[in-house]
């Protein structure tokens, strides 16, 4: 009698009520010749609650596990570790800078990310960020609200300006940052991006602008939305300088990660009124760290030089019951594809930024 092999995996949050949908996508033609034991590693709570340490694992589900589903969790090589037969991680999302992959190249794990989820939302979210901002919504919604009530006008300020003719910006062209670009120029902007990995003739197809360098999409972009992925490159890439170069009146939108933009030079720029306004929903930290930095304080404390200039949202961009569906089904699919059919979807090489 010959034994079926058994393939473990584990997701580590057990961020869904039941596991009907994962086992029927393990269990899906073509046939093959394993068993699956999916476990949900209830290490998440509720909503974006702090997470339990990888390390409360149990040894004997670790050394069992094939294939790792992470969302939230950093995965470090100290928790690499505790997994000897590890061969896959799928990352429940599209950015993966929350895998050591030097460590997991050297145990050769293939290392993967769901980048066809939440594209529409996030894009949305962008644009909504910019909207509220450029139009004013913002600063009307805190006004009227006042005690005593802003009077019943319009307000003078760099932050209303006429979006037809003004220039969106976008740095990153991938999925999210397309479905961006797109939206803005159904609004009306003039839309230019800037992204040094895609090949010619992108912007002929899609009807925008590419321009050449980083300087000149900073100098020309009235509102800018980021949408390029944190790698080492990427780090701290909206400085200061950069900063320095947005036209006045300029609006900064970021969705993309935290960690590409200088959170201290955002403040500098907004309290010297180099930028008219930001909206943030992702942070170089989270959840916030206490204390706060200066600028999440001041939003807090709802100071007057901030007010309507500042959008912050909690890494949310991505989030719609039907984005959070896909995140489940599409994870899992990739986990079946290349831990058991072999097959090479969605596969973030080493050698990736």
């Amino acid at each position: 009698m010959t034994l079926t092999p058994t393939l473990t995996i584990l997701e580590l949050e057990g961020m869904y009520p039941d596991d009907i949908e994962e086992r029927q996508i393990f269990a899906a033609p073509p046939d093959h010749t394993y068993t699956i034991n999916f476990v949900r590693g209830q290490l998440g709570t509720k909503g974006n609650g702090p997470l339990r340490p990888i390390s409360e694992l149990p040894d004997e589900l670790c050394s069992q596990v094939d294939g790792l589903m992470v969302f939230r969790h950093y995965l470090t090589e100290e928790d690499i570790k505790r997994f000897p037969k590890l061969k896959v991680v799928v990352r429940m999302g599209v950015g993966y800078d929350r895998l050591d992959r030097a460590a997991l190249a050297k145990r050769n794990v293939t290392v993967c990310n769901v980048p066809d989820y939440g594209t529409a939302e996030i894009a949305d979210h962008a644009l909504a960020l910019a909207l509220t901002l450029r139009r004013g919504v913002l600063l009307h919604h805190e006004l009227q609200r006042s005690t005593p009530a802003a009077p019943w006008a319009v307000v003078d300020t760099p932050l209303v300006s006429r979006i037809q003719g003004a220039t969106f910006g976008v740095l990153g062209l991938g999925r999210i940052g397309t479905a961006a670009a797109l939206r803005a120029k159904a609004f009306g902007w003039n839309v230019i991006f800037y992204d040094p990995y895609l090949p010619n003739g992108v912007d002929k197809s899609l009807g925008l602008e590419r321009v050449r360098s980083l300087e000149d999409l900073f100098r020309r972009s009235t509102t800018l939305s980021i949408h390029c992925p944190h790698t080492r490159e990427t780090r701290q890439l909206v400085s200061a300088p950069l900063l320095s170069l947005l036209p006045p009146g300029a609006i900064l939108v970021n969705t993309a990660r935290g960690e590409v933009v200088d959170l201290s030079a955002v403040e500098a720029a907004l309290r010297s009124g180099a930028l008219a306004g930001a909206g943030l929903d992702v942070l170089p930290r989270e959840p916030i760290p206490e204390p706060a930095h200066p600028l999440i304080q001041a939003y807090r404390n709802k100071e007057k030089w901030l007010e309507g200039r500042l959008v912050i949202t909690p890494h949310s961009a991505f989030y719609s019951p039907g984005s959070w569906d896909d995140i489940r089904t599409n994870s899992a699919q990739t986990m079946r594809d290349v831990l058991v059919d072999g097959l090479r979807s969605n596969i973030i090489t080493p050698e990736t930024e």
